[in-house]
C-alpha cells in the first residue's frame, strides 16, 4: 500500500498559441495527474509572462502551478507524459516535506503575498497620475 504525498508541479506552456489551445494543455495536465490516482487540492494559473530566456524558440510561456497528492511511483509516469508533450515547455514536480508545508501555512497566515513587478506598475502609475 502506497502512502499518498503531497507534490507541487509548476508547468510552463507554450504562451503563444490560443487561448483554446492553452486550456487544452492545462486539461491535459489536470487529468494526467487524475488518471494516475493523483488528486488536485490547488490550481493557480498565473498565466502568460515573458520569460527570462528562449526556450523553443518562444519567448512567452503560460505559467501554472498545481498542488497534489499522489503516490511516489506514480511520479515518473506523470513526468513521461508531460515530457512527451510538445506544448509544455518546461516542468518541475517536487514533493513537499513537512517543514516545508508548515512554512507555508505560516506565510499564509502572517504575511501578504505581493504580485509580480509587472502587476505592481500599473497601480503606482495610477496613483502617480493622481498626485
Amino acid at each position: 500500500m502506497n502512502k499518498l504525498k503531497q507534490y507541487e508541479c509548476t508547468v510552463i506552456i507554450d504562451g503563444g498559441l490560443q487561448d483554446d489551445a492553452i486550456a487544452a494543455a492545462m486539461e491535459l495536465v489536470k487529468k494526467t495527474i487524475s488518471d494516475k490516482c493523483g488528486v488536485i487540492n490547488n490550481v493557480l494559473e498565473v498565466g502568460r509572462r515573458k520569460m527570462a530566456y528562449l526556450i523553443r524558440k518562444s519567448s512567452i510561456g503560460y505559467y501554472a502551478h498545481i498542488e497534489f497528492d499522489a503516490a511516489p511511483t506514480v511520479i515518473a509516469e506523470v513526468e513521461r507524459v508531460f515530457r512527451y508533450e510538445e506544448n509544455i515547455l518546461r516542468f518541475l514536480i517536487i514533493q513537499m516535506s513537512s517543514q516545508l508545508v508548515e512554512m507555508r501555512k505560516r506565510v499564509e497566515k502572517y504575511s501578504v503575498m505581493l504580485g509580480s513587478p509587472e502587476d505592481q506598475a500599473e497601480p503606482a502609475a495610477d496613483a502617480s497620475a493622481k498626485s
